[in-house]
């Protein structure tokens, strides 16, 4: 059920005439909690037998950590947690890339087996309520939270639909609080919630789908090396266009979610205008950034143990972070070159000069164009079908070899470049500022008039979107 589709328009409508009848907030929780389910049920109905498997783990097993005398006892299920969390996702993400990568390997040896790719469906989401339920009984082991009382609150927790499929991860501590009481909220954060809402659904049917996609299937769907013009052009669009897929998702479930009451954390913050990778990682996908942050990196030592072990934490945060998004040497790639910049960025702030130049506008300005660049290089390797493709298409944006001209400068391309330039000043002017804060701002009249211009090039383009990029994680 695609936010973009009038199946959801209905849907979401019951939804919301439900919440805000005369019901009692614990039934209305229980029409959320069946309505999240039918959601989720309505991409492969089998896979919400998982979900709820791995909703009744979790709460078990959390339960279990909280009542253990022992920290050997403790320990023990939360490693249970861990297994059973990641072995999900291992045996329906993973399992193939191992086997094949295993028969590589033993093939090096002389040693020919063929293995049979198990040929499992990935989960819808599995990526995002595997963290969200790890969240949950993390929390309970260091003691930061203790176990809901209500298993039913819980279940909502993991399944709530705005959030379920592609983020943002959101943490229990945050959300189980909001479901003691109905949260009545006013005519102006409804419509709030509904502009966040239109506005997300804009990023991705218009300008994802419509304006940047097609660029960049051009290039990276062809057999044929590039040349410099076309790698540079889809390099960027992809930037832009995933940008605006997952960030026009992320809007849409906090839309969603604000006309329900709810309030979920803010996913991205002018990322394309970040000053060094570190900035850039607190504001791009900051629901997972915080996640790998909170309960990888510092469990690992953060920066508390020396250079050395910092850089080594780093290195392994995104590389597993490059990992989650998917099974492929091209993922793996790309959180090592993150895991790289960081590493780069840390040693570099150690020297004595750097805090000197840390106050020049003309260096802020230099690295703000450098982190960009080195992040549009690393998306190359996030699209790429193979590394094999990452590199020539990285190859031919450094050379001047002839390649095959898949865009060329016509009227269309020029209008994509336009409004991929407008996307990247709009990041810069406000990058210290909140969405919501901007939109708030607006009169009125304007805000309509800026929501209904959207509403018609969203009706205009809905016949080429497609699904969200991020499902696929």
């Amino acid at each position: 059920m695609l936010f973009n589709s009038l199946t959801f328009v209905l849907f979401f409508s019951v939804i919301v005439m439900v919440h805000y009848s005369p019901l009692a907030w614990r039934y209305k929780k229980t029409s959320l909690l069946a309505g999240s389910y039918l959601f989720y049920a309505a991409w492969n109905p089998p896979f919400v037998l998982l979900l709820l498997l791995s909703t009744l783990v979790d709460w078990h097993l959390a339960q279990k950590i909280h009542s253990s005398s022992s920290n050997s006892r403790r320990k023990k299920w939360l490693w249970l947690s861990l297994s059973f969390n990641l072995g999900l996702l291992v045996l329906f993400k993973y399992s193939g890339f191992l086997l094949e990568n295993f028969q590589a390997l033993l093939s090096l040896f002389n040693i020919a087996v063929a293995f049979k790719d198990p040929g499992f469906i990935l989960p819808m989401g599995i990526s995002f309520y595997t963290f969200q339920t790890l969240s949950y009984t993390l929390d309970v082991y260091f003691k930061k939270l203790k176990p809901h009382s209500s298993f039913r609150d819980y279940a909502l927790f993991v399944s709530f639909f705005p959030q379920l499929v592609a983020g943002p991860i959101v943490r229990a501590k945050d959300f189980l609080p909001q479901l003691k009481k109905q949260n009545w909220i006013s005519f102006i954060a409804f419509s709030l919630g509904i502009s966040l809402f239109i506005l997300g659904l804009f990023e991705k049917t218009v300008l994802a789908d419509a304006f940047f996609a097609p660029m960049v299937d051009t290039v990276f769907n062809s057999s044929s090396a590039p040349d410099q013009l076309s790698s540079w052009l889809a390099a960027g669009f992809f930037y832009a266009q995933i940008f605006c897929d997952f960030a026009g998702y992320s809007l849409c479930a906090i839309g969603c979610a604000l006309c329900l009451g709810f309030k979920l954390p803010l996913n991205f913050r002018s990322p394309m205008a970040a000053i060094g990778f570190s900035d850039f990682w607190q504001r791009w996908h900051i629901s997972l950034s915080s996640w790998l942050r909170d309960y990888l990196y510092i469990p690992l030592g953060g920066n508390r143990l020396g250079s050395f072990a910092t850089f080594r934490n780093l290195m392994i945060t995104m590389l597993l972070g490059g990992l989650w998004h998917g099974a492929a040497w091209t993922f793996l790639f790309w959180g090592l070159l993150h895991g790289l910049y960081l590493v780069l960025e840390r040693g570099v702030k150690q020297l004595n000069f750097s805090e000197r130049l840390k106050h020049s506008y003309f260096t802020q300005t230099l690295m703000m164009v450098l982190t960009f660049l080195l992040v549009m290089l690393a998306f190359v390797f996030f699209r790429a079908n193979s590394m094999q493709q990452a590199l020539m298409i990285i190859t031919a944006m450094f050379t001047s070899s002839e390649g095959t001209a898949l865009l060329s400068w016509k009227l269309w391309t020029q209008i994509v470049v336009a409004a991929f330039i407008g996307l990247i000043s709009l990041q810069i002017l406000f990058k210290n500022k909140r969405l919501t804060d901007i939109l708030s701002a607006l009169p009125i009249p304007a805000r309509a008039l800026f929501l209904s211009f959207c509403l018609i090039l969203i009706a205009i383009s809905s016949g080429n979107s497609d699904a969200f990029i991020y499902f696929q994680f």
